[in-house]
């Protein structure tokens, strides 16, 4: 009987032309980012590797424990993000009024 063992240091990579080299699911492009997104929102792992369908639930805890090893970084990743999108959205609607 043959079993295919994967390395689980195999699973999150980081590429500097990919998503700004944040960590990724190795081979899916989907970012350690929007799965503790996902997570934080309260969704279960076995949630989110349903709606994130070409994901397996091993991806997916690989995501979340790279997470909880690197919260720091996720979360600042995250914050940066979400007060990126602000900056944005307030500069759009200042054009829209002016």
């Amino acid at each position: 009987m043959s079993t295919t063992i994967t390395d689980i240091g195999t699973l999150i990579t980081r590429h500097p032309g990919i998503h700004g080299g944040c960590p990724i699911i190795a081979g899916t492009g989907v970012t350690v980012r929007r799965i503790a997104i996902w997570y934080k929102q309260g969704y279960s792992p076995e949630e989110i590797a349903d709606q994130i369908g070409h994901l397996t639930l091993g991806q997916v805890y690989a995501a979340l424990t790279y997470y909880h090893i690197n919260r720091e970084e996720i979360d600042a990743d995250i914050a940066y993000e979400e007060a990126e999108g602000d900056r944005i959205e307030a500069l759009h609607k200042a054009k829209k009024l002016g």
